[in-house]
């Protein structure tokens, strides 16, 4: 009744030629735009405009390497992916009339090759990962104006607020003492100029900035379960897109004991994240580090490097950009032995990325293995260096098990700082290849019966050093999770997915009475009330917590732009962006107050704080008109587009998801912002799917007058539990080979 598809087959092949049949009668649209994201061919659909995201992609290649991975598959894999190429392009034939984003754009949708499936892989390492290490790129900047112990203040993490799941302990980096930086000596002048570029900025900036890709997964043991059985809770926090990215399957081989259901991503023959009755999986994304920049040194010739071999030419390679309504663009891409040039750095010298998404055999099928793992070692095994993107999987077995796994392969890296870009010039520097699968970390079993993930740090010691930094999420969703799962004696699914709903802003709570203080000594005797009375939650109707928030945001903001002056008005143009993560170390800054750390034009921290918490109660996000009709449901409402309605609005009526206040925010377990948030939630027993909990932000249909384009978006904004299986068939849809 929700369109949701129960999927049968004799055999895997003939699942998954049924799998590229269904989505492409749904969602052909999305599919065609997910293969050409991977590819860097999205001005051919949509124009100019998509010209300077296709550059950046294109120096990737991900095409002819998509070509590579395809043929260095197991040939079974291969098959499969031939059979739901077959599958795609009869369910496109077999459509009336081709989708109407196709009759709109006037252009027509190319068939689908297999290859064009590991592109749609390639389009998730692009958005969980990015494509330039910009974390090493602002290392690298800060490290060069700044004293070491400044550089290291702005970037490394407070262990003092960490969540692990093995319980370890970084050690914490001292604040800079004024013998080694004293910005009271620096010239109030610069911190003019800067705050004046800051605030040219913040004007034609959103009131709700983007998030990064996150995710929330945890899962309970049987022994601290209701009825005995294990528990696992996973909601993906991405983009919030129409339709949305993810399709719901459930796909069953007769007779060889496959029954698996979850959340397919179209595009790919598989179920990405869900249950098979022996066990169930989900995935948050690690930020752990997966890229390394290579400083090169120009050799004597022109267009040459130098590698551990002697100088050797950069190899360059001409890719072709069509522009639907436009000449074709010719782009050059300059390729070393260790990846492409992607850019310059802050002294201008090339810098090529290692990364690896760019290696054959870090791209495969191989995690489909998990829709026939019958137990909780064999699911490690199987996700631990499985061919995709770095991702903590969570893993619960119908025999009352749990465990944590780290996806993808790592880097073996020997004598290079991980953190900022190196030379790799010398013999045995940079990349030895990948690690092998046995030494991805995982943890089963917990002692505490409960395990989290929620994109900040999982472990410590030599698996943290495996694993790497690349900008981890603050710890706060994890701390919080992790404490209402101790709280639970006994779970059921009901306590997990109000988890999921937590809309509690626990670690604003300190930032509070500050707040309140700064706000007083700066006259907003309104905005000082409303913060009194804010209600702790993340609340739509809440004008109190937009307020605290705000504020710890922009103390946030101003602390990193403070300390790192000097960085900022040598590379004005550079994007500042602190990492996730200094938040944590802005409010040690505003315990600990160390006068030598503070803007020079303040008198003391106080009198900041006041400036601070003044601009910030000022600043009226667009919405508003006043400080207490600016709750926080009046900034944070959904917005939730079709692509084709951002360029044509009179559409949006027709297309876009409705537009509904939403609880929740980016530091709490309900994340949300107008278009970021769970992209799905599920809370499922392996075995007891029947019981299962689920919600999606849209339908299954990608066409506008289907009843099932909307379905299921209401329970998705209301935390309304609707059922994890799809329930009794409504209609029926039967493909026979041809003759």
């Amino acid at each position: 009744a929700a369109g949701v598809p129960v999927i049968r087959g004799a055999t895997r092949a003939d699942v998954a030629r049924a799998t590229g049949y269904v989505p492409a009668q749904d969602r052909l649209f999305q599919m065609d735009l997910l293969r050409r994201v991977g590819a860097g061919e999205l001005a051919a659909l949509l124009g100019p405009g998509l010209v300077p995201r296709d550059r950046r992609i294109r120096l990737h290649q991900f095409r002819p390497r998509a070509r590579a991975a395809l043929a260095a598959l197991d040939p079974a894999e291969r098959g499969l992916l031939e059979a739901y190429a077959e599958g795609v392009n009869a369910g496109a034939t077999a459509l009336r009339r081709h989708p109407f984003e196709y009759l709109l754009l006037r252009r027509e949708p190319a068939p689908w090759r297999p290859e064009d499936s590991l592109l749609v892989a390639y389009a998730q390492w692009i958005d969980l990962q990015g494509l330039d290490d910009f974390d090493e790129q602002r290392n690298d900047r800060l490290a060069a104006a700044l004293p070491a112990a400044a550089a290291r203040l702005l970037t490394a993490p407070d262990p003092a607020f960490e969540a692990p799941l093995d319980g370890s302990r970084l050690p914490q980096v001292p604040l800079p003492d004024p013998s080694e930086y004293d910005l009271r000596g620096l010239d109030e002048a610069l911190f003019d100029r800067i705050d004046k570029r800051r605030e040219a900025k913040r004007r034609i900036a959103r009131a709700t900035p983007a998030l990064a890709p996150g995710s929330n997964n945890f899962a309970v043991a049987g022994t601290r379960t209701a009825d005995g059985r294990a528990l696992l809770a996973n909601d993906m926090h991405l983009r919030l897109r129409v339709p949305n990215i993810w399709y719901r399957a459930r796909l069953v081989v007769t007779g060889a004991g496959l029954d698996v259901t979850g959340v397919t991503l179209p595009g790919l023959p598989a179920v990405v994240a869900g249950s098979n009755g022996h066990i169930a999986w989900g995935f948050t994304n690690s930020y752990g580090d997966f890229q390394d920049l290579v400083r090169l040194e120009r050799g004597p010739g022109a267009d040459e490097y130098l590698a551990p071999d002697g100088p050797r030419k950069l190899e360059v390679a001409a890719e072709t950009i069509d522009v639907a309504g436009a000449a074709p663009e010719i782009l050059r891409v300059k390729r070393t032995i260790w990846g492409p040039v992607i850019g310059m750095d802050g002294e201008g010298r090339p810098l090529a990325l290692a990364w690896t998404a760019h290696q054959a055999e870090a791209t495969s099928l191989s995690v489909m293995r998990l829709e026939r793992a019958k137990g909780l070692e064999e699911a490690a095994s199987i996700a631990a260096g499985a061919g995709m993107p770095g991702q903590n999987v969570m893993i619960a077995d119908s025999t009352g098990r749990i465990g944590w796994v780290l996806s993808g392969r790592l880097p073996r890296r020997a004598g290079i700082d991980p953190t900022r870009p190196s030379d790799w010039r010398r013999t045995g520097t940079g990349w030895l290849g990948l690690r092998p699968a046995d030494e991805s970390p995982r943890i089963l079993d917990p002692a505490l019966g409960y395990a989290w993930s929620a994109n900040a740090r999982v472990v410590g010691g030599e698996a943290f050093a495996r694993v790497g930094d690349a900008d981890y999420a603050p710890a706060a969703r994890a701390r919080q999770i992790r404490d209402r799962l101790a709280a639970l004696p006994r779970a059921n699914a009901a306590d997990l997915l109000a988890i999921q709903l937590d809309d509690r802003a626990d670690y604003l709570a300190r930032w509070q009475p500050v707040a309140l203080k700064s706000l007083r000594l700066a006259g907003e005797r309104e905005a000082a009330r409303l913060v009194a009375g804010w209600s702790g939650h993340a609340a739509v109707d809440d004008p109190g917590y937009r307020l605290v928030r705000e504020f710890e945001r922009s103390v946030t903001r101003d602390a990193f732009a403070m300390i790192a002056a000097p960085a900022i008005a040598r590379w004005p143009t550079f994007d500042w962006t602190p990492p996730q993560r200094f938040t944590e170390t802005a409010w040690r800054l505003v315990e600990s107050r160390p006068l030598h750390l503070l803007d020079p034009r303040f008198p003391d921290w106080d009198a900041w704080l006041a400036d601070v918490a003044g601009r910030a109660a000022r600043a009226l996000p667009p919405e508003c008109t006043d400080l207490a009709g600016c709750s926080w449901g009046r900034v944070n409402t959904t917005r939730i587009q079709h692509p084709l309605s951002i360029a044509l609005p009179l559409l949006a009526r027709l297309l876009d998801m409705p537009a509904e206040p939403l609880p929740g925010d980016a530091f709490v377990p309900r994340v949300q912002s107008p278009d970021f948030g769970a992209s799905e939630r599920f809370v499922v027993s392996p075995g007891r799917e029947a019981e299962g909990l689920f919600h999606m932000p849209g339908g299954q249909s990608g066409h506008p007058l289907s009843p099932f384009y909307r379905a299921g978006y209401e329970d998705w904004a209301e935390g309304r539990p609707a059922p994890f299986l799809p329930g009794p068939a409504a209609h029926v849809l039967r493909l026979s080979p041809q003759g």
